[in-house]
């Protein structure tokens, strides 16, 4: 997983454990490891959501300002299915 540079310190700190993807299908898998830093994150659920699971409340959690804030960075490719990707980020 690839995330862009103003969330990457927040991760390490763990404050921002988890993330909105927008995608055709997923590309983490639960228990998979990913390069972050000095350290990786590890995926511990990605389930689908609707659009209306996207709030306020949930762009702050994943390091954004806001839901549109949100949407800006969360798509990737020609996917339209929503992800909510949940991870620890361990040393």
């Amino acid at each position: 997983m690839v995330f862009t540079k103003r969330l990457r310190e927040r991760i390490m700190r763990g404050e921002i454990t988890c993330s909105v993807r927008i995608w055709q299908r997923p590309r983490v898998k639960v228990g998979g490891r990913y390069s972050l830093g000095p350290g990786a994150i590890y995926v511990t659920s990605v389930r689908e959501i609707g659009f209306e699971d996207i709030t306020p409340a949930l762009a702050r959690r994943s390091g954004f300002e806001g839901v549109v804030d949100l949407l800006k960075v969360a798509k990737h490719g020609s996917g339209e299915n929503i992800y909510l990707v949940k991870f620890d980020y361990r040393e």
